[in-house]
Formats: structure tokens, sequence, C-alpha cells
């Protein structure tokens, strides 16, 4: 395991422990069936076959301050602004980063974010603890981000299970044909091919091409990392991604370009002139 993923997975483990001692959370005791963020991205290829017509991507768009790899890129973001901006350029879920040392994100944006917005919001974080679930699913998540390579072999498949017995999904991210062959050996019915190389920080396309060869019908394909322009898009697509998660293009874009920019990443006709 690389610096930076023991990092990330140490960090998320001190943060666990902290939140089980400052305020004790349980498993929601009414939660409803999960399913939502599936629905959703799965919503603009099943309208699309119905009507004859060549499927669309789903896009999934991001709220982040910073990253390891590009340093500050909104630290002064309102998430909510943002938010809300995402939804008005039809955005089908967003993903909220509530990593705090090396993204800037942190558990309020989780709960101000799926407070201002009818769509399913993804937690985006390094999660290893159940409580980080139950803090998702207390903040109003509808899924989590569980990373294959960050799980013990048991820890993945408990986690998946526990976020089905809290209402939530989950999306699981691979970046190889290992973490793939242990996603689908608990059941992952949703995958996010990482683009990203977590041992590294460098970035390919091709790990979405060729993952996706490997990636049957029954999942919902997510590609995740390096999709900044449209023929990124066009090129995961052919790939067979169903859905692509999209942040520091979309963060860079002013708010009244954004449904041309989501526009011209799903593949469809951008309303109102060109991205």
């Amino acid at each position: 395991m690389n610096d930076f993923l023991m990092e990330m997975i140490v960090g998320s483990a001190r943060r666990a422990q902290a939140a089980r001692e400052r305020m004790p959370l349980a498993r929601p005791q009414t939660a409803g069936p999960h399913g939502r963020l599936r629905a959703a991205l799965a919503a603009p290829g099943d309208a699309a076959r119905e009507a004859g017509s060549p499927a669309p991507l789903a896009v999934i768009a991001e709220i982040k301050r910073r990253s390891p790899s590009k340093g500050e890129i909104a630290p002064s973001l309102d998430a909510v602004l943002q938010a809300r901006a995402y939804e008005a350029a039809g955005a089908e879920a967003i993903s909220v980063l509530t990593e705090p040392d090396r993204f800037g994100g942190s558990l309020d944006d989780l709960r101000a974010v799926a407070a201002a917005v009818d769509l399913p919001v993804l937690r985006k974080d390094f999660i290893v603890d159940p409580c980080q679930v139950w803090e998702a699913a207390d903040a109003g998540a509808a899924a989590v981000l569980l990373i294959a390579a960050a799980l013990p072999a048991g820890s993945l498949g408990a986690l998946l299970d526990e976020c089905h017995d809290c209402g939530l999904d989950a999306l699981v991210e691979v970046h190889d044909a290992v973490d793939l062959e242990r996603a689908y050996s608990v059941g992952a019915s949703m995958m996010g091919v990482n683009n990203r190389d977590l041992r590294t920080l460098d970035v390919d396309l091709s790990v979405t091409e060729e993952l996706g060869a490997l990636i049957g019908s029954c999942v919902l394909f997510v590609s995740e990392s390096g999709i900044g322009a449209p023929r990124d898009a066009r090129r995961v697509r052919a790939a067979g991604a169903q859905a692509i998660l999209v942040g520091e293009a979309l963060l860079g874009t002013p708010h009244e370009h954004l449904a041309a920019a989501m526009a011209s990443l799903r593949g469809v006709d951008a309303p109102g002139g060109d991205a």
C-alpha cells in the first residue's frame, strides 16, 4: 500500500475513532431501501433506450476545494451554491468530498448539500469504519464510496452490507483487475473505475477501457477522474461507461455555462449554446 493511500486510511481511521468517542452514532433504525443513486444514474440510459436513441452519460458532479494532485481548486467554494448550480444544470447526482486534510471537505458540507438539493448525494471519502456509513446516513447521503484497494478482504463486503442496511447505495471503486474481482466477489452492483492510480496519482483513461471490457451489463459502470473534455467523455462512453464523475472541469466552469458543459460531456445537444 502506498504512502498516500496509507496516509488517507490512517487519517480516516483516526477521525472515525474520534467520532465514536465524541458523539456515538448507531445504524439507522428506520432506513428505507437503497437504490436511489443507482436509479438516478441509470435513468438517462433507460429513457434513451425506450426512445430508440443513443444513451447519454449520466453525470455525478463533484464538490471539492482541493486535491493532492492539483492543490487548491476552489478554496472559497460555497458547497450549497455549487450544489444548487449543479442541480439546475441537470446533474443526475452530486459527490461531496468529506476528507478534510487533503481535500478540504467536511461532514458539514455533506449535510448542507443533502439538505439543499433533491438529487442523490454521494459521500466520497476513505471509508474504513461502519460509523462512517452511519455518519453518511445521518447527514442525508444517498450513497458512499468504498475503495476496494483501501479495505482488507473482509471489510469491503461488510461495509457494503452496512450501506445497504442503512438504506444507502455503495459505489465500489476499482482500479485494476484485482480490485474488480474483489468487487464482484462481494456482489457490488455499482462500480466506479478510478482512472487515477492512488499509488502514483497519475491519471490514464485506458484504465476505464481495460476494465470496461471486463465489466458485465448487470453492473452500473461509472468512470472517475481525468474526464475534463467532451473527447474524454466520448472515450469512456465508448468503453461502456454509463456515468462519469467530474469535479475539476465543472468547478472551473461559470454557473451560467454549467448546463452546456454537462450536455457536452454527456453527449447530447447543449441547451443555450456550446460549453
